[in-house]
């Protein structure tokens, strides 16, 4: 498929579409784009995985992934686009603070971000909320959509935030957010998460290292990236058709068994067992 990539003119920008047939490309943006489905069925393709998406979904594209769909059920959604710089404008106020960190740490997360239940309803209400001011155009809509829209990217951020470190709070020092974002980056190539290979990057003694992160996130170095990887795992498990040597090679696991006993020893189960449990529950619900 061609490559669409396209640049966003306004600090942020929303639209509705009704569609049966999305355009056959691949999209690439250098900004950052949520998609809710208001309605409808389908498969997301992002970044080579897929995704079968429902009325709910809300998808958060970061700059450079990749993206596209296929539609089973004629589906609406809502498209809202935001720059860097609608961050940056509020990054000294309490809204803005952290918040490109939190939104940027969404790579590697694919599939539906709301992952908090009670947030689900409050987007489709606030997204309903968008349409109505826009339908209406009545006095101060422009305003009073702009702060919709803050409170949708802050519910977003809420729900990717709830995934880092539980001690993690607006306030925490940015050598530790630095030491996060680097561990993200490279969690596809062990040989970089080494300690000492991380305390060289960030210019931090390997012995202090461990300590410092410790102490501000509740978690040991090795703590934080076997949970973040087990949580890529499930997110693999859940929205898409990967199987389980595929999983591994992928993140580099040394084989079936090692990804077996270690996601045994923290979830219980085996990785095809919560699989088949999760996508029972999908279905009931």
């Amino acid at each position: 498929m061609s490559q669409a990539k396209n640049v966003l003119h306004q600090p942020f920008e929303f639209e509705f579409r009704q569609l049966s047939i999305f355009p056959k490309r691949t999209y690439q943006h250098n900004y950052f784009l949520l998609i809710y489905i208001v309605e409808g069925t389908g498969i997301q393709y992002l970044n080579n995985h897929r995704f079968n998406y429902r009325k709910g979904n809300l998808f958060l594209i970061t700059p450079q992934d990749t993206y596209s769909f296929d539609i089973s059920n004629a589906s609406q959604f809502f498209f809202l686009s935001f720059n860097s710089s609608y961050i940056k404008e509020r990054r000294e106020t309490d809204w803005g603070q952290q918040m490109d960190f939190i939104l940027h740490n969404a790579s590697h997360r694919p599939g539906c971000i709301l992952k908090n239940r009670i947030d689900k309803p409050l987007i489709a209400s606030l997204v309903e909320s968008i349409m109505q001011e826009d339908n209406n155009r009545q006095l101060y809509h422009s305003k009073i959509t702009e702060q919709i829209v803050n409170t949708i990217i802050l519910v977003v951020a809420r729900n990717i935030a709830l995934k880092l470190p539980k001690n993690i709070k607006e306030t925490t020092g940015e050598p530790v957010l630095d030491i996060l974002h680097y561990i993200q980056e490279n969690i596809f190539n062990p040989e970089n998460l080494k300690i000492d290979v991380i305390g060289a990057h960030l210019g931090i003694s390997h012995a202090y290292l461990g300590k410092y992160f410790k102490k501000q996130t509740g978690e040991t170095l090795k703590q934080y990236i076997i949970n973040y990887k087990l949580r890529m795992v499930e997110t693999r498990l859940l929205h898409s058709d990967m199987r389980i040597n595929e999983i591994v090679y992928e993140l580099n696991f040394t084989d079936e068994s090692h990804l077996n006993r270690l996601f045994r020893k923290y979830k219980g189960i085996n990785p095809s067992e919560f699989r088949k449990i999760q996508l029972q529950n999908i279905t009931k619900s």
